[in-house]
């Protein structure tokens, strides 16, 4: 069985694979895999809020003692927090025990090389058959065994870096929604700590609560609560604290794909953008990628999952790249998606501009989007079927320069995804029923 996905391995706390003996298993594949061999292993572990992660930690620190690793346990700190402090503290690898935007039920494994980088799949793929090796077995006798320690403070000074000070934006009133997860015990407090005021929400973990009707993931609590206090705009985190989404004045939502655009505008301005280039995925807007093309900034695409964002900065040399989610990764700072640092980059280019967030946004003009799905007999390579790939052909011809036809199998059902995008919403709906009727007619 496969365990790890885009990010990291996911599941149902309590059902496999996030069951006890597998949880403990990945634990002690972790040294056998990729573990020093002239001395025991150094691994630093932290979780979001979920109830489960208490157990979870317990059984991965089973797993890693009984092959002789040692463990420090920082509690409950975001995902780059761990990705910073893996390589700050010289540790081996740096475990997260989240499940991001997903609801308290789920949880998830996420495993940091000691650079502070996700690991690579021919080294998750080493876990996986390691996991399912049935010669070997975690000794049940074995306690589980680590140190706590508080290690949020270099994670925050490392922040600092990016913004120092509110500056000009001194006084200015920030409404953070902190999706009962990994930043509400931090976020507030730091950002007041820079000069801001402050009105937090999605701050009172219960293990149950996080991403419940809050976060990056439900927008309509932090949107109010703009309205309501007149503030100059919301920052909205996941429950790990790895993205960001933001509301400005006007409670219009200002996504990972605008953040990209201002990010690049703003480096490359300051001449920190290297190649004139960023990488986004598969899911961003053609909008974005002629704005950026009308500014001289060339954009890679690559799969979705910031870890295929990250592979692409480091392959190229490219200091920016994200996703629409809010994944945004600033070479500069983390190899991996931060929160907390994409609100201070946006904060630090408002201040350096002297614009507001939603001046800043409208440079993106979003173009329409449609998305049709085929259910099929098959998985087939519909390229190779002659009539599927003329009218696709043809659709592409269309939208040449002033659109994207990407079409893609779903990952989980027998369906063919046909995503257009377009300057006019009844022009691109024809083009997708034209060629989701050539599917359904060869492949249906």
């Amino acid at each position: 069985m496969k365990l790890f996905g885009t990010d990291g391995i996911r599941g149902t706390a309590g059902t496999a694979p996030l069951d006890p003996q597998t949880v403990a298993r990945v634990g002690a594949a972790l040294p056998r895999a990729c573990g020093p061999t002239d001395r025991p292993m150094r691994v630093l572990v932290a979780r979001d809020t979920r109830e489960s992660g208490v157990w979870i930690e317990r059984e991965l620190a089973r797993g890693l003692a009984s092959e002789g690793a040692e463990v420090v346990s920082a509690g409950v700190l975001p995902t780059p927090a761990v990705a910073y402090l893996t390589p700050f503290g010289r540790y081996d690898a740096g475990i997260v025990i989240s499940a991001s935007h997903n609801p308290f039920e789920d949880n998830g494994i996420k495993v940091f090389g000691a650079p502070g980088e996700k690991l690579g799949e021919a080294t998750e793929r080493e876990i996986e058959r390691l996991v399912h090796d049935a010669s070997w077995q975690v000794d049940a006798a074995v306690e589980p065994r680590f140190v706590g320690e508080d290690l949020s403070a270099p994670y925050l000074e490392h922040a600092r870096l990016i913004l120092a000070d509110a500056g000009r934006l001194e006084g200015t009133l920030l409404v953070l929604d902190c999706a009962n997860g990994a930043t509400a015990g931090l976020a507030p407090a730091f950002f007041r700590s820079l000069g801001f005021w402050v009105d937090a929400i999605g701050v009172s973990p219960d293990g149950r609560n996080i991403n419940l009707h809050c976060g990056s993931t439900h927008l309509d609590a932090i949107r109010a609560r703009v309205a309501e206090t007149g503030a100059r705009l919301g920052v909205a985190f996941d429950g790990d604290g790895d993205r960001a989404l933001f509301i400005d004045h006007r409670g219009q939502v200002v996504d990972g794909d605008a953040v990209l655009l201002m990010a690049a505008d703003q480096l490359k301005h300051e001449g920190r953008l290297p190649g004139d280039a960023i990488v986004a995925t598969v899911m961003s807007n053609i909008g974005l990628e002629i704005a950026l093309r009308e500014r001289g900034i060339a954009m890679d695409r690559c799969q979705v999952g910031d870890k295929y964002v990250m592979e692409e900065m480091q392959r190229r040399g490219i200091a920016l790249g994200g996703e629409q989610s809010g994944h945004i990764i600033f070479a500069g700072h983390l190899m991996t998606g931060d929160g907390i640092g994409t609100a201070l980059q946006v904060l630090r280019i408002m201040a350096a501009t002297g614009r507001d967030l939603a001046d800043l946004a409208a440079a993106l003009v979003t173009y329409p989007q449609i998305l049709v799905n085929v259910r099929v007999r098959e998985r087939a390579d519909y390229s190779k079927v002659p009539a599927i790939a003329e009218a696709i052909a043809r659709v592409e011809r269309r939208v040449d320069g002033q659109g994207r036809v990407l079409i893609r199998y779903s990952g989980t059902e027998p369906l063919l995804r046909i995503m257009i995008e377009g300057r006019h919403q009844d022009e691109i709906a024809a083009w997708a029923a034209e060629i989701a009727e050539a599917v359904r007619a060869n492949m249906a």
